[in-house]
C-alpha cells in the first residue's frame, strides 16, 4: 500500500522520457524501477491507465517473468535453496564448478532469482490494482527441465541446455577505441559460444563429468549471466567487471562499464557494503 501510495503521488516527466532513461538500462532494470520512481507517466490522466500504458507495463512483466524463469532454473541447480527462492534440491558438484567464477555464486543467483520473481509480481500486483490484466506466461512452459538431480521437473519458459550467448558485451567496453553509441561493433570475446548450442545447465547426471565438461558448462553459464544483465548495472556479477580477485570490493559489482578493481583484495564480499 505504501508502494502504491508513493506511485501515485511523485510528480514524473513523460512517458517518452521515462522509457527513454529506463531503456537505457535495460528492461530488467526497467522494470522493477519504472514504477518506483515514476509511474506518474503512465498514470498522469487521473490515476486511470489507457491502452498504451498497460501495453508497456504487460510487456515489462512478461520479460521479468522470462527472466525469473530462467534464473529459477540456476537457483534450483547451483544457487541458494530455502525458503524465499523454493523449488529445487541443488546439485553439489555444478554449484562447485560455478563458484570457481565466484564464492558467493550461490547467493548471487539466489538474490537475482527473488528480485526477478518480485518484479513481476510487483507490476501485475499494480496493473491489478488499476483494473488491468496481469500478466500469465504459463500456456507458454513447454519446454522441458533438465533431469539432472536437484532440478524441478516443471515445464519452463525458457532453455538453458541448447543456448546461443552472444560475448561482444565482454569486449565492448573494453575498447579504448571504438563506442558502441556510434554504431561501432565488437567482436565476440568467445566466438564459439555464437556459433553453436551448448547447455549452461547440466542436461542429466551424465554432464557432472569430465570435470572440464561440467566447468565449460559452469562458464557457459558465468557468461549467459553477464549477456542477461548487461543492459543493467548493480547485477553485473563482479569478476565480468574486470577484477582479478575473487574477492573483489562492492562499486566493482555495482559498476557498469567494466573497469579493473583498485581496492585491495578480500576487503568486501562481492556487492556488500564496506563496514
Amino acid at each position: 500500500m505504501l508502494e502504491r501510495q508513493a506511485i501515485e503521488s511523485v510528480t514524473a516527466p513523460s512517458r517518452r522520457t521515462v522509457l527513454r532513461g529506463g531503456l537505457a538500462v535495460g528492461a530488467g532494470a526497467l522494470g522493477a524501477g519504472l514504477l518506483a520512481t515514476a509511474a506518474p507517466a503512465f498514470a498522469a490522466n487521473g490515476g486511470e491507465l489507457n491502452r498504451g500504458d498497460v501495453a508497456i507495463l504487460r510487456f515489462l512483466a512478461a520479460t521479468e517473468i522470462i527472466e525469473s524463469d530462467l534464473w529459477q532454473q540456476y537457483n534450483e541447480l547451483a544457487g541458494v535453496q530455502d525458503s524465499e527462492v523454493p523449488g529445487g534440491s541443488g546439485s553439489a558438484p555444478f554449484a562447485g564448478a560455478v563458484q570457481l567464477l565466484d564464492m558467493d555464486m550461490a547467493q548471487y543467483i539466489h538474490d537475482n532469482t527473488e528480485d526477478e520473481v518480485s518484479h513481476f509480481t510487483f507490476i501485475n500486483a499494480y496493473l491489478e490494482a488499476k483494473g488491468a490484466e496481469p500478466v500469465d506466461l504459463k500456456r507458454f512452459r513447454t519446454l522441458p527441465s533438465s533431469r539432472a538431480t536437484g532440478a524441478q521437473q516443471i515445464p519452463r519458459l525458457t532453455n538453458l541446455m541448447q543456448l546461443t550467448v552472444d560475448t561482444s558485451y565482454w569486449t565492448r567496453y573494453r575498447s579504448r577505441t571504438k563506442n558502441p553509441d556510434l554504431g561501432d561493433s565488437f567482436p565476440p570475446a568467445v566466438p564459439g559460444l555464437s556459433a553453436g548450442r551448448f547447455p549452461a545447465i547440466p542436461r542429466n547426471d551424465g554432464d557432472l563429468a569430465p570435470e572440464n565438461h561440467l566447468k565449460a558448462i559452469a562458464f557457459t553459464a558465468g557468461f549467459h549471466f553477464g549477456f542477461i544483465e548487461q543492459g543493467g548495472s548493480a547485477s553485473i556479477p563482479p569478476w565480468r567487471n574486470g577484477c582479478r580477485t575473487q574477492r573483489c570490493c562492492a562499486s566493482c559489482s555495482v559498476s557498469g562499464p567494466p573497469r579493473r578493481c583498485t581496492s585491495r583484495p578480500g576487503r568486501t564480499r562481492p556487492g556488500m557494503p564496506r563496514r
